[in-house]
């Protein structure tokens, strides 16, 4: 494995590569990280859905959802969050402000459509309507909790979310093996599932997915059936309660805890 200030340092040429895209490429690469992060979150809800068990349910839907940042690393695509990395290059003046903020916007528009692609497909092909529209309940339950956390929580659970994610990723940096990406991959996400933090990639998929369910009778009737308000549930929520907050918490946590840090224990010079 590589030691931790030689992940850094590759890290710089990684980053160089990332924001030397093109336009279209970056897009189209963040259009599947956000399809690989909302099958991820999709799976994750259908295993949980019918045990009834509250604790054992999320443990079981957070033991599969890594799959889809394992997809994200070992397919090839661009995420959102893990790209706070970039501070490294930025830092070491590899790369510029303009740069790397170009990727981000790029990159968080190309998730945002993979994972409202994936909300879509899996409501309007009906797929929700598994166990009986207990799915379909479940996604606009939690579609409605997410929307209405308050901005403060929303932006700390960003935080702790994506400080977890890039250790993840700067983890997997570390293994020359994929079964060793792997299983660097699948404890830390994990962990901030089973903590209920929150990030903003996969809210794109669990927050749309409610709302398009709610857009079906048959699933909205069932959501009022089992004691769900979801009269908030709204795109202005979606973003004003959600996915604004868990964004700059998100940059928080991988930008400032991981990427600032490290760079500057391994890379700064003249260090003592």
């Amino acid at each position: 494995m590589y030691s931790p200030a030689e992940v850094a340092k590759n890290y710089i040429a990684i980053g160089k590569a990332k924001v030397n895209l093109s336009a279209g490429r970056m897009f189209l690469l963040g259009i599947l990280a956000g399809i690989f992060i909302g099958i991820g979150g999709l799976s994750s809800t259908i295993i949980g859905v019918s045990i009834p068990l509250a604790s054992v349910a999320k443990f079981a839907g957070a033991v599969v959802f890594p799959g889809g940042l394992m997809m994200v690393l070992i397919a090839g695509s661009e995420l959102f969050t893990g790209n706070c990395l970039l501070a490294i290059p930025l830092l070491e003046k590899e790369i510029t402000v303009g740069q790397m903020l170009r990727n981000w916007i790029i990159v968080w528009a190309g998730n945002f459509v993979g994972g409202m692609a994936v909300a879509a497909v899996a409501v309007f092909s009906h797929g929700a309507g598994q166990f009986s529209n207990g799915l379909a309940v479940s996604m606009i339950s939690t579609a409605v909790t997410k929307a209405a956390l308050p901005f403060s929580d929303a932006f700390l659970r960003g935080i702790a979310c994506n400080f977890i994610v890039c250790i993840a990723v700067w983890m997997s940096f570390a293994a020359k093996q994929v079964q060793g990406k792997l299983m660097a991959v699948f404890f830390p996400i994990m962990m901030f599932v089973l903590c209920g933090f929150e990030h903003s990639v996969a809210n794109m998929y669990f927050i749309f997915a409610g709302i398009f369910g709610n857009m079906v009778p048959e699933y909205a009737q069932a959501a009022v059936d089992a004691g769900i308000d979801s009269s908030a549930l709204t795109v202005g929520n979606a973003f004003t309660g959600n996915l604004i907050p868990v964004t700059l918490g998100n940059i928080i946590g991988g930008f400032v805890l991981v990427g600032c840090v490290y760079w500057y224990v391994y890379l700064k010079k003249n260090n003592k």
